[in-house]
């Protein structure tokens, strides 16, 4: 499989706080929507920051530990666990697409989206792919603790490297997720209320690029671009339909809604701090 025909731009790795990427990948979708311009990027957290899935309860948050060791808390649009998200061990990278471009089954564009993904690995002399069978969980509020599902979750030799999740809108699809290049396990379990976890066993589980091979977070992030721009250029290419920009970038009015989505949404307490369906 490769990247859907269409108009598409790379935007290579900007360090923001995560408020502002996940505003961002709300933009990229709106933008797919309006202009049919899809978007891949690779993007770094400053500071470190801790996602919440769309429902997670509140209350999983050590909120006064994010405060003292300066990690960010938003809230992402998808589903699924936190990810404490640190600025020099993830490599996050995102795909906003118009829906119309990519499978109406999520698993199917689930695999279709995650292919440049493995590649990447793959580039990087990493065997990661699915994982083989389920795994029970350790603790739910935690993405890389939750059950390893053979149908989404990449792994190297059964320890979870890659988060990713998906949502969609009325007229784009959003993928994003979370690579590790270091795990930084003591940070990671702190950033939640009481987990019955250590660790050790977190590091039994999860298992970061720097760990598996010689390279650099550099080398890594130039990998994921690479994957990502290989793979959109050759569908594009493959009826010659499309164009795509290797050095995209955001527009001033993007940017602005950007801005305005952070004071709204994603450094608004009544998204942050509340699940759906406790909010007005």
């Amino acid at each position: 499989m490769t990247a859907p025909e269409g108009d598409w731009r790379l935007i290579r790795e900007e360090d923001r706080s995560g408020p502002m990427q996940m505003a961002l990948d709300e933009v990229a979708a709106e933008t797919a929507s309006a202009e049919g311009l899809a978007t891949v990027r690779t993007y770094r957290w400053g500071p470190s920051c801790l996602t919440l899935g769309y429902g997670q309860r509140p209350e999983t948050v050590d909120w006064d530990a994010c405060e003292r060791a300066g990690v960010d808390v938003t809230r992402r649009r998808t589903g699924g666990g936190g990810i404490l998200h640190d600025s020099y061990g993830d490599v996050a990278y995102s795909i906003a697409v118009p829906a119309e471009d990519v499978p109406g089954k999520l698993l199917d564009a689930y695999h279709l989206l995650c292919e440049p993904i493995l590649d990447a690995f793959s580039r990087l002399g990493i065997d990661a792919d699915y994982v083989e069978e389920a795994v029970p969980e350790l603790y739910h509020p935690a993405c890389y603790l939750r059950e390893l599902h053979p149908a989404h979750d990449v792994v190297v030799a059964g320890r979870k490297i890659a988060g990713n999740a998906q949502y969609r809108t009325r007229d784009a699809v959003v993928q994003h997720g979370s690579l590790s290049f270091s795990v930084d396990a003591e940070a990671h379990l702190a950033a939640f209320a009481d987990p019955p976890v250590d660790a050790e066993t977190f590091r039994e589980r999860v298992v970061g690029m720097d760990e598996l091979v010689d390279v650099d977070r550099a080398d890594a992030v130039t990998a994921v671009e690479g994957s990502l721009a290989t793979w959109v250029e050759t569908g594009i290419g493959s009826n010659g339909a499309g164009s795509f920009d290797r050095e995209g970038s955001w527009t001033d009015a993007e940017l602005d809604r950007a801005r305005e989505l952070v004071e709204t949404k994603y450094r608004d307490d009544a998204w942050v701090r509340s699940r759906p369906g406790d909010r007005e």
